[in-house]
């Protein structure tokens, strides 16, 4: 068993490591940057499979204490990806809105009221994302 526990957490990071060499080898060939970044993000989603099945095989096969703890964990991966995803979004949300407002407001002073909106706006899809994830959190226990 705990070979296998070994092995099962060195394939990811092989799988990563094997990955990223033949992107830069395939970069190197000639290859264009879309399909290396393309094969690095399909690669990327094959070790978020293996990270997330392979414990999944291990709790089932230990019994009914262990799948309870991996509910558990499932939750808090659910609520790291709800805060990880809306701050990205929010992001992305303010780096375009604050330099439009930015300029909105250095040819009318007056606009500088409508532009904070939607510049606040974004920052609140950062706020709903921590939100869903307090709620997510709090139902564990």
């Amino acid at each position: 068993m705990l070979l296998f526990n070994s092995v099962m957490l060195a394939l990811p990071v092989v799988f990563l490591i094997a990955s990223v060499v033949i992107a830069v080898k395939a970069f190197e060939k000639g290859k264009s940057r879309k399909k290396t970044v393309l094969m690095q993000l399909v690669s990327f989603a094959a070790v978020f499979a293996i990270c997330m099945i392979c414990p999944m095989a291990a709790s089932a096969a230990t019994g009914e204490a262990a799948a309870a703890a991996s509910s558990n964990g499932m939750a808090y991966i659910g609520a790291a990806i709800a805060t990880g995803l809306s701050c990205i979004g929010g992001g992305i949300a303010v780096g375009n809105a604050a330099p439009a407002a930015i300029g909105a407001t250095s040819e009318d002073p007056k606009a500088f009221g409508k532009a904070i909106i939607f510049v606040a706006l974004g920052e609140g899809i950062a706020l709903y994302g921590m939100l869903i994830s307090i709620m997510i959190i709090s139902s564990i226990g």
